[in-house]
């Protein structure tokens, strides 16, 4: 505990409070959760936000004082994406802690994310607002690492069957040149199909260059199961190799808030994966449905399946069920 707070100066610094706010006085689940974990911030605010306590480690994470931060409002150093998070759990008013990620702003304006835990709790019978806080930032710079990194072998997995979907259309655009070159007749037909033909091209290096965009925080309006019919186009060549046909079955158009470039690695993962496990060939069924004004997404295929026993693993980071690493 003394990691965190000097006793001699665990007092309420609002002026003419006299309830001593030491962690001592913290609930006893609260202080055996804050000494097995070793959060690197500890705040206590009031249901506004204002801030009652925060801890000396402040000072090591944030580059303020306690006494430059407490009193004033939490929302004023959170950024403002991720305020809702905060304002949603207070206007809950739930018992349950909740673990929310946020990025909150230290002493020369730079975002530190963490991880943090936030709950009620009553001390001296007034009810309070617990976080407890970790600095995930070099663990969230290691994961997008990770992203990238995946999105680059990905690229590279693709690149035999994007080749040949892309020298199709080549092909045949060289055909067409060498017939007009030779002074054919009824050259309007034959640019509309060559104008078809770029289009190909066009959408396949589209979906390519999509993989390896950066991740962005930009969500617009975006129709699902167009994404989804642009994942499949690129991906095609690479299910015909293992003899699979890819269904898209769409019950009812949706559009939601997303990042077009972040959803597409998903399904793009998803079914790459799936493909992967059918080595015997079969069929890939895509369905785009809503249900309860949510939008669900199933890809279902024909392969073996996560063993009961590995479902639970699903959310780790690096976990796979592959003998041999891919991506």
């Amino acid at each position: 505990m003394q990691n965190y707070v000097d006793q001699s100066e665990c007092t309420n610094v609002e002026e003419g409070d006299s309830n001593n706010l030491l962690l001592s006085e913290l609930p006893k689940a609260v202080i055996n959760k804050i000494e097995m974990h070793g959060f690197d911030l500890i705040c206590i605010s009031d249901a506004s936000g204002k801030i009652d306590f925060i801890s000396d480690s402040v000072k090591k994470m944030l580059g303020f004082t306690k006494q430059q931060l407490t009193g004033k409002s939490v929302f004023r150093y959170i950024r403002r994406d991720d305020q809702k998070y905060i304002r949603n759990y207070f206007a809950v008013n739930s018992e349950e802690e909740q673990k929310i990620y946020i990025h909150i702003r230290n002493h020369i304006g730079r975002y530190i994310i963490f991880e943090t835990i936030v709950q009620f709790i009553y001390w001296n019978g007034n009810k309070k607002i617990l976080a407890l806080s970790k600095d995930i930032s070099d663990k969230k710079q290691a994961e997008e690492m990770l992203i990238r990194s995946e999105k680059m072998s990905i690229a590279g997995q693709l690149a035999a069957g994007i080749a040949h979907e892309i020298r199709n259309p080549l092909t045949s655009l060289k055909g067409f040149v060498q017939l007009l070159q030779g002074g054919i007749e009824s050259k309007e037909e034959y640019y509309n199909i060559m104008i078809d033909e770029i289009n190909k091209i066009n959408t396949i290096t589209s979906e390519l260059l999509f993989i390896s965009k950066p991740m962005t925080d930009d969500k617009n309006n975006e129709q699902i199961h167009e994404l989804l019919q642009d994942v499949i186009t690129l991906l095609r060549t690479q299910a015909n190799l293992y003899d699979i046909d890819l269904i898209l079955e769409v019950i009812e158009e949706i559009t939601i808030p997303c990042d077009r470039s972040q959803i597409k690695q998903v399904f793009i993962n998803l079914i790459k994966n799936a493909i992967e496990e059918m080595t015997e060939g079969g069929k890939i069924h895509v369905k785009v449905n809503c249900i309860n004004e949510e939008c669900v997404i199933a890809i279902k295929d024909e392969g073996s399946g996560i063993p009961k026993h590995l479902i639970h693993k699903l959310k780790e980071p690096f976990f796979t069920t592959k003998k041999m690493v891919q991506g």
